[in-house]
């Protein structure tokens, strides 16, 4: 079984995240979005806008915890505030192979 995982942070901190976790045990699929957000975020790059990342992260189940761990430590949630994650509950049905 599998979980998603999610973070919503400044778009060079969702790159750091993608280029850090891309070979950690556990996870099935790492995808990086990128866009403007006018809200979340103190830096604004263009105007009222700040430039934003979405990572989604397909994690077993067994390795959640783990994933989730790095992914916080990574964006460095603990000491600043820059960004938000979450995590799914199980997901029953998938394609992911």
């Amino acid at each position: 079984m599998f979980v998603e995982i999610g973070a919503l942070v400044q778009k060079d901190i969702g790159q750091q995240a993608v280029d850090g976790l891309k070979d950690e045990e556990g996870i099935r699929v790492i995808a990086l979005e990128t866009g403007r957000s006018s809200d979340l975020f103190d830096k604004k790059d263009f105007g009222d806008f700040g430039e934003a990342a979405i990572v989604t992260i397909i994690a077993d189940n067994d390795l959640k915890d783990s994933v989730f761990d790095k992914l916080f430590s990574i964006c460095e949630l603990g000491d600043k505030r820059q960004g938000l994650i979450f995590m799914s509950p199980v997901i029953t049905k998938t394609t992911v192979s």
